[in-house]
């Protein structure tokens, strides 16, 4: 029989979008479950996860340098009261803010070492101070509770029995015995448990107590801590908060912006409290000169008996009075450079210098206020750096040089009043010549009373600087102004239930799709006839079998009304179409029917199309043709001691009508067994007396359905296939693996194979036919609903 010739399939397939979507919709129960599940799972994370709010302060970092003083206040500005130190840089600010050491003294401040929660919902809730005791740590070994917090833990819980107070670790069930404001031991401190005053009216049971290091609260809340600038050009910054007791972040928030003023406070303060040291060392200094200058005078009218001297040279002073102010001018500068040198010369390198002393040169007033600025910047960098440092080191150089340039200057500005007092001196003795006649008394009591006046307007001079000291002590302004203090929002920020839930939805859609997209990348077996379509055009296919479940029959009956029967009539139909093609051929019609390897449902397809062809009224036989391993025993026993092909094919003296019995399944259906399994199959094969056996089989009966072995395993159906009208090649779902259809492919195109035809065995109910939606139960009793969803739900 020729090799008929179908159409055929264009190589290049289209994407149908619908039938990719298709693929992941007959699986849509496992969707809604998957939802279903990732949304109860949303709900409760929702339900047990504790709640993060966001707390926010904003405040001003004044720059005291870049904004001049305004007519109201330059009177002050020239007392220094609002000359603090002024900002290099904002960004040393927020560093200042996000420092360490600040969020360590607003732990200690707050005590947020210790915290209290409420046991008795389902998770414990943090209570801050609405604990009905309040804890007061009297000494604790950091040390020992960090020892403590990994091996025994760091939990109590606090319950009462009379009027004694048991602690019991959570852990390792320890108690500890103590009554209200009684000092008790646990191990790692001593501790005071007192009753809160501020504490809602509430049952004491079920109030837990936890103990942290303040180094670890500070490094937790350090690194939760968000400091931004809200603009490049402004010194407006936003402190950022995130967590579960809103009360907690406002008091943090709010504690940071007191700590960072009190330091800034601190600072401007230390240049005037050094300020006021050096006038009080100079003020005691001046007053003894004075008291021993008031005395002598004093001794010396005693002694002279002298009373009015100035009404008797009056003219003479009067002359002499702008000399003598001059000279108590260069004096009191004079005074003051000496002391500066001297403190110069005996202080450190740490010290600050005093400011704002009356020192009549600017240019020494400007060195020694930059001086105090590298001072307190160097201060201010060692406390939270080392000698080492980079930057200290550079300071270090900048002071040490100022310092000489300091010194210097006093020193040039020191020669210059020598100089101008020795030209007054000059002038005073020309002066003094023009009052030679007055009495030597008169010039001793002078000299007196001008030493009594220098001392008593230096110590004038020394007492005013000193109050305008202490208030620029007094008048010291925050250098942080609060723009809004500390508040939270309302609604958490996380969980947020809307993206939560979207992403369960999500995450519901997406587990299914992963595992069935997965599931269909890694499966490398033939499910449905697409997958034959796709790899081998050449071959038709001419029939699809249902998978036979453990419940049904696997052998057709007859006026069977099954999905099983009705596959089996659309195959017998297909192959009538077909042979129709093929041939004029009406009875004797040879079907081989075999497959690439064992296993693949060959005697079960003969056994079925058998009957269905007996069904219609021809006379059909199946012939047992794999003689390696017989397999017609399965359906009908007794050819397992019965003989057949092999038997006629070895022993000439046997007739084939001998042979033929008649099948039990149906009245017109016969059966040629196997026979002996021989030692040598394929040489039987090749005798000339397989070719009678085949014609006396095609003029005997309509219909000759031939068992075979597998192609791929033995040469016996390659031997002979030339006998062959029909091949129908059998290839089983989810068993047969893909890349064997190759080998079909290659048998038909080496002709090893001819007439050949696909038969899909075993095919899952939602992928039998073109989709579960068109399959082959037209007239079949209606499945339940449940049946349905099950069928729909199965992954395998």
């Amino acid at each position: 029989m020729s090799q008929q010739h179908y159409t055929q399939r264009p190589q290049e397939e289209e994407i149908n979008l619908r039938e990719e979507v298709e693929k992941y919709l007959r699986y849509w129960p496992w969707f809604v479950a998957g939802v279903v599940i990732c949304i109860l799972l949303a709900v409760a994370y929702l339900k047990v996860t504790i709640p993060t709010y966001n707390t926010t302060a904003t405040i001003i970092i004044k720059d005291e340098e870049s904004k001049g003083p305004s007519s109201d206040m330059a009177a002050f500005v020239d007392m220094g009261l609002l000359s603090g130190m002024g900002t290099n840089s904002i960004e040393n600010e927020i560093g200042l803010l996000r420092s360490r050491r600040m969020m360590t003294n607003v732990s200690k401040a707050l005590n947020l070492n210790i915290r209290y929660f409420d046991d008795s919902g389902f998770y414990p809730r943090e209570i801050y101070f609405d604990s009905p005791y309040l804890v007061q740590v009297l000494q604790l070994d950091e040390n020992a509770l960090e020892y403590r917090t990994a091996e025994e833990g760091n939990t109590f819980s606090i319950s009462e029995n009379g009027e004694e107070l048991i602690l019991s670790n959570t852990e390792t069930g320890k108690s500890f015995k103590t009554r209200i404001g009684v000092p008790v031991n646990i191990g790692f401190g001593d501790i005071v448990i007192n009753k809160n005053p501020n504490a809602a009216e509430s049952t004491a049971a079920d109030i837990l107590v936890s103990f942290a290091t303040i180094d670890g609260v500070a490094s937790n809340y350090k690194e939760k801590l968000q400091v931004n600038l809200t603009d490049k050009n402004s010194s407006l910054i936003e402190l950022g908060l995130e967590d579960p007791v809103r009360e907690k972040a406002r008091d943090i928030l709010d504690q940071l912006v007191l700590e960072y003023n009190r330091e800034a406070i601190e600072d401007k303060n230390l240049v005037a409290r050094n300020t006021a040291e050096f006038i009080d060392d100079r003020l005691s200094i001046i007053n003894e000169e004075l008291d021993s200058v008031e005395t002598g005078k004093e001794e010396f009218k005693e002694a002279n008996s002298l009373t009015d001297i100035q009404a008797e040279s009056s003219l003479f002073i009067e002359n002499a009075s702008e000399y003598n102010k001059r000279q108590q001018e260069v004096g009191t500068q004079l005074e003051l450079a000496n002391a500066m040198i001297e403190y110069l010369n005996s202080g450190s390198s740490t010290d600050l210098l005093p400011a704002n002393l009356g020192i009549e040169e600017t240019a020494v007033n400007s060195s020694i206020q930059e001086y105090n600025q590298l001072v307190l910047e160097r201060n201010r960098i060692l406390s939270g750096s080392t000698e080492k440092n980079p930057i200290v080191i550079r300071l270090n150089s900048q002071i040490a040089q100022i310092k000489a340039n300091v010194l210097q200057s006093l020193e040039r500005m020191r020669s210059n009043l020598r100089i101008a007092q020795k030209d007054l001196d000059r002038q005073s003795e020309v002066l003094g010549s023009k009052i030679s006649a007055v009495p030597s008394k008169e010039r001793q009591y002078r000299g007196i009373e001008r030493q009594q006046n220098i001392k008593e307007a230096l110590y004038l001079f020394l007492l005013q600087k000193r109050e305008e000291n202490s208030l620029s002590l007094a008048v010291t302004a925050p250098k942080a102004k609060i723009v809004d203090r500390a508040y939270s929002s309302r609604i958490p920020v996380s969980p947020k239930p809307k993206i939560i839930l979207l992403a369960a939805l999500i995450l519901g859609m997406l587990i299914p799709f992963m595992v069935i997209y997965i599931k269909n990348l890694l499966n490398n077996k033939v499910r449905d006839r697409a997958d034959i379509e796709r790899a081998a055009k050449e071959i038709p296919i001419v029939g699809e079998v249902p998978k036979v479940t453990g419940n049904q029959k696997d052998i057709i009956e007859k006026s069977d009304r099954s999905i099983l029967a009705e596959a089996f009539r659309i195959l017998h139909t297909n192959l009538q179409y077909l042979l129709v093609n093929s041939s004029d051929k009406k009875t004797g019609i040879k079907i081989f029917i075999t497959s690439t390897v064992k296993g693949e449902g060959k005697t079960f397809t003969a056994f079925n199309l058998a009957i269905t062809l007996a069904n219609t009224g021809k006379k059909v036989v199946v012939v047992g043709g794999d003689l390696r391993n017989p397999q017609l025993q399965r359906y009908e026993a007794q050819t397992r001691s019965m003989m057949g092909v092999s038997d006629y094919l070895v022993n000439d003296s046997l007739r084939l009508d001998d042979l033929i019995k008649p099948s039990k399944l149906h009245p017109d259906m016969f059966l040629l067994a196997s026979g002996s399994i021989p030692p040598n199959p394929a040489e039987l094969w090749r005798q000339d007396k397989a070719g009678r056996l085949f014609d006396e089989l095609e003029a005997a009966f309509d219909y000759v359905i031939v068992d075979t072995a597998p192609s791929m395993l033995v040469a016996d159906t390659f031997l002979i296939n030339k006998y062959a009208d029909l091949t129908l090649y059998m290839v089983r779902a989810g068993y047969t693996e893909k890349k064997l259809q190759e080998f079909a492919l290659d048998a038909k195109r080496d002709g090893k194979l001819h007439d050949v035809g696909f038969v899909l065995n075993d095919v899952e109910l939602s992928n039998f036919g073109y989709g579960n939606k068109y399959g082959y139960s037209y007239g079949a009793e209606e499945e339940s609903f449940w049946k349905k969803l099950r069928n729909k739900a199965a992954f395998w």
